[in-house]
């Protein structure tokens, strides 16, 4: 490694954007957490485009005591959440004001499952933007196991204010000082 000559302007370089996250990088974008959180580390990201995440399955996940006891299977439903928060884990670094917003599910097509996953099983999630709009977006994801293919789908989510937080007004009127007059927060949709 060179170092900078001490009498060499600052460096102006720009570094690069980030193309892996930690667990506790995840947990501040995604409001998920145990024992819903399904995603453990993100390898890869192309920002607006593609991600890969990686989701480590032990025998300590909470629904492999009913599903199935004797015959652990993770449920296919949860593996199509992992494309949905991978997904999520993509988008929402992307919105500047992410902690007053949620990311939600408004549909699910051609999910397919074709193998089982147990424990000790890695998943590795991708997902790709397919359509990218201010509120809403299309996204195919595909899960792997040993570059297996177990489970794909295309997912399409919405963009809604988080209940409980005011969603920041943009308006060129001023700030109305009497409370009484002040109107409420929206309500994000049931």
């Amino acid at each position: 490694m060179t170092q900078a000559h001490p009498d060499a302007p600052p460096s102006t370089e720009i570094s690069p954007p980030r193309t892996t996250l930690d667990i506790v990088e995840i947990m501040s974008i995604l409001p998920h957490r145990y024992p819903f959180l399904l995603i453990d580390r993100v390898l890869e990201i192309d920002p607006a485009k593609r991600i890969v995440a990686i989701k480590n399955v032990t025998v300590n996940e909470p629904f492999f005591g009913g599903h199935f006891p004797g015959y652990p299977i993770m449920p296919g439903v949860l593996m199509v959440e992992a494309i949905a928060q991978t997904g999520g884990a993509l988008l929402l670094t992307e919105i500047p004001d992410r902690d007053s917003k949620l990311m939600v599910f408004t549909g699910i097509e051609d999910a397919r499952f074709r193998r089982p996953v147990t424990p000790g099983d890695q998943l590795r999630i991708e997902v790709k933007v397919l359509n990218w709009r201010t509120r809403a977006v299309k996204m195919h994801g595909a899960i792997t196991v040993e570059g297996k293919l177990v489970c794909e789908a295309t997912v399409t989510c919405q963009l809604v204010p988080r209940p409980g937080r005011p969603t920041p007004i943009t308006t060129t009127s001023p700030t109305p000082t009497d409370p009484a007059s002040a109107q409420p927060p929206v309500e994000s949709p049931s």
